[in-house]
C-alpha cells in the first residue's frame, strides 16, 4: 500500500542532479586520469589491497578534506551569494596548490569539460559568470549550487566521485578485483563522512594539502614511459 512521501520534489530533484553530476557515465573525461595512483603502482608504495586503502585514506584525509572539500563550500557558499571576487580567488587558491602539471593539467581540462556540457545543456551561470578557465571544484560547485545540492550532499557527492574514480584506475592498473574494490568501498565510506566533517570545520588558514608522496608520484607520472592514464 502506497505511503505517504516524506521528502518534497525539489529535494528528489537534487539528488537527481548530484547523481547526474558524479555519475561515471558524465562526458567530461574523469576516467582518463589517476592523479599519480598509476606512478604509486609503477614505483611499488601501492601493491595490494590493502596498502591502495592505506594510500586513498591518506590522500582523502591529508588531501581533499583539506583542499578540494573545504574550497568546494567555501565556493558553494559563493555562488548562492553571487560574490564573484570570492569565487574567483578560490579558483586561483585551487590552482595554486597544484603542485604538478599534471595535477593542474586534470584540474583545468575538467573544469573546461564540464562548463562545455553546462554550456549545451544551457545551464552556465549569467551572474556572476565563470571566472576564465575555471578549474573543476569551482564549476563543480556551480552545479550542485545551481541544482539546489546542500552544501554537505554536494561535498559527499565530490569525496564519492573521487572514490570511485580511484578505484576504477586500480582495477584496471593495479590490478584490483571488483570484489576488493568493493570492499574497500565499505572500508572507506565512514572516512568519506569524517572527510566532510573536518572539511567544514577548518579555517582558511587551516587548509591546504599535505601530500609529498603523491606529488613526486604524479611528478614521475609525466615521465612514466608506459602508462595507461593521462598526464
Amino acid at each position: 500500500m502506497p505511503t505517504e512521501a516524506s521528502g518534497e520534489p525539489g529535494d528528489d530533484l537534487a539528488l537527481l542532479g548530484l547523481l547526474q553530476l558524479v555519475s561515471p557515465a558524465l562526458p567530461i573525461g574523469a576516467f582518463a586520469w589517476s592523479q599519480g595512483l598509476e606512478s604509486a603502482f609503477e614505483l611499488g608504495w601501492v601493491d595490494d589491497e590493502d596498502g591502495l586503502g592505506e594510500w586513498l585514506a591518506g590522500v582523502l584525509d591529508d588531501g581533499l578534506a583539506r583542499c578540494e572539500l573545504p574550497a568546494l563550500t567555501r565556493l558553494h557558499a559563493a555562488w548562492a551569494s553571487g560574490d564573484g571576487e570570492t569565487i574567483e580567488y578560490w579558483d586561483d587558491w585551487l590552482h595554486a596548490n597544484r603542485e604538478t602539471a599534471e595535477l593542474a593539467a586534470e584540474d583545468r581540462r575538467l573544469g573546461t569539460s564540464l562548463a562545455r556540457l553546462l554550456a549545451g545543456l544551457e545551464l552556465l551561470p549569467i551572474s556572476p559568470v565563470l571566472p576564465a578557465d575555471s578549474g573543476y571544484v569551482t564549476v563543480f560547485a556551480w552545479t550542485a549550487h545551481g541544482r539546489g545540492v546542500p552544501v554537505r550532499q554536494a561535498l559527499l557527492g565530490f569525496a564519492w566521485a573521487w572514490l570511485e574514480n580511484q578505484l576504477a584506475v586500480a582495477c584496471k592498473a593495479l590490478p584490483l578485483g571488483h570484489t576488493a574494490a568493493q570492499r574497500l568501498v565499505e572500508r572507506l565510506r565512514p572516512l568519506l563522512v569524517a572527510a566532510v566533517d573536518k572539511a567544514l570545520s577548518l579555517d582558511d588558514d587551516q587548509l591546504g594539502p599535505v601530500l609529498p608522496g603523491l606529488a613526486l608520484a604524479s611528478a614521475q607520472h609525466e615521465t612514466q614511459y608506459s602508462r595507461l592514464f593521462r598526464s
